[in-house]
């Protein structure tokens, strides 16, 4: 299809009207911790543009696209973590297909091939998926396909709104959108150590060094822009905090493999494993839920049998309804889950209540 290429500032017309907009992005992400921007695509209308943010700084670009539209995307969730250094704080109106398509009664998970295919008979080529879109020049074939991720957008829009107002779940949809939106700017998680359940009895001082090196782990592969496995993967994370090493030659021996653990990173992360809790760091700790077990592990499928009949009668995916990792943090902890507040809440909080053991 037609499109124009940006690769300049002042490139980019202003669209006359505040109509839909669809936008997509290419990015990398195979050594880094930051996605490595490499494309975004637009549409509106019928106008095409393929933005081109290694050749030059696209954020007021995007930020004037966005402003006051309506963004139609599909699968959102990492375009949007790519996008957050260029977007910052303009606010964004996401219509998320895949997430519609699943309150559609369409399944989880679907593709945007097999929903365009679906709802609009049109089937979209695949072959560029995994292609190297930091290159350039882009091979037409790139350029087509990128150009087609974002041209169909509008119309499955337009289908999936009159679907969602038949089953009354527009609200849900922009419950759910606004939650992906706000996700890439959420600082890290001040107690990571509780994502580790088999780490719920040990000793607290433990807890706290386990805290520490996850907390320390974030930062340094934010820091030196590397994936946290390289910097130091769970098995160590949770070995070195179970069993801290003696001295540097023990830590040496015990990281080798580790692909971004320099001399400068291990002496560092020697101190943290060597240091004692603080009453401080140990007042500030929160528990780590334990995996559910006797009374808590019967609630927990009871309250998935009652899950799956919800999800059934409504035609939604269960694990879009209520993912089970967050009905075993319930059972366990009996405080409601943030993630399941909202439309979530009214529909299973007080069965699920009522099925905690006492």
């Amino acid at each position: 299809m037609n499109h124009a290429w940006i690769d300049r500032a002042g490139a980019l017309p202003a669209p006359a009207d505040r109509g839909l907009l669809g936008l997509d992005t290419e990015f990398m992400r195979r050594d880094t911790f930051y996605p490595r921007l490499a494309l975004v695509q637009a549409a509106h209308a019928d106008a095409c543009w393929l933005i081109d943010p290694v050749a030059y700084d696209a954020g007021a670009d995007l930020r004037a696209l966005v402003a006051g539209r309506t963004c139609v995307m599909h699968s959102a969730s990492e375009d949007m973590e790519a996008l957050a250094p260029l977007l910052g704080d303009t606010p964004l109106e996401l219509f998320d297909t895949q997430v519609a398509a699943a309150l559609c009664g369409m399944g989880p998970g679907l593709s945007y091939q097999k929903l365009v295919a679906a709802m609009l008979g049109i089937d979209i080529p695949k072959d560029e998926t995994r292609s190297d879109w930091l290159q350039r020049p882009l091979t037409a074939s790139q350029l087509d396909y990128a150009a087609q991720d974002v041209t169909h957008l509008a119309a499955l829009h337009d289908r999936l709104v009159s679907e969602l107002q038949r089953r009354g779940r527009c609200a849900w949809l922009a419950e759910d959108c606004a939650r992906l939106v706000r996700r890439p700017h959420h600082d890290a998680d001040p107690q990571p150590q509780r994502g580790f359940p088999g780490a719920a009895e040990w000793p607290r001082e433990a807890q706290a060094r386990l805290q520490r090196v996850l907390l320390w782990r974030d930062a340094t592969a934010r820091s030196i822009d590397r994936p946290r496995p390289w910097v130091l993967d769970d098995p160590h994370a949770l070995s070195l905090s179970q069993q801290p090493p003696a001295g540097a030659s023990e830590l040496f021996e015990r990281v080798k493999g580790q692909r971004a653990l320099r001399g400068p990173q291990r002496a560092k992360l020697l101190a943290l494993l060597q240091a004692q809790a603080t009453p401080e760091e140990l007042a500030n700790l929160a528990p780590i839920p334990a995996s559910p077990r006797g009374e808590a592990k019967r609630a927990v499928d009871a309250m998935r049998a009652v899950v799956q009949a919800i999800a059934a009668k409504l035609d939604l995916p269960p694990g879009l309804l209520c993912p089970r990792r967050l009905i075993e943090e319930f059972a366990v902890s009996h405080a409601w889950p943030a993630a399941l507040q909202g439309w979530r809440a009214g529909l299973l909080q007080a069965d699920l209540t009522a099925l905690l053991p006492g």
